[in-house]
């Protein structure tokens, strides 16, 4: 019931968290577009100049820089929680 009566917040100058907008998942403001699609295309190698054109200009080079800049931050922050098994060092066999 809290979450109903949550307020939005600012997470940047052009990234927002809003219960009332797309679950409360970060999303550039002003828009539905969601902070993840367009960081999902940066890690697919897509130019900038290209995200941008493909959401219309609803998305800018500074709100990707913005979420680029963030989504680091966020992975600095966290970094000890991520390990996929896969990628797990294991000891050298003599």
């Amino acid at each position: 019931m809290a979450r109903q009566n949550a307020k939005p917040r600012m997470i940047g100058r052009y990234i927002v968290v809003d219960p009332a907008v797309c679950h409360g998942q970060p999303t550039f403001r002003g828009t539905r577009i969601l902070v993840a699609d367009v960081l999902e295309q940066v890690s697919a190698g897509m130019a900038w100049e290209s995200i941008v054109g493909e959401w219309r200009q609803r998305v800018t080079k500074d709100a990707i820089a913005e979420a680029v800049r963030l989504a680091s931050q966020a992975f600095q922050d966290h970094a000890g929680q991520y390990a996929a098994a896969e990628y797990i060092l294991q000891p050298l066999r003599s």
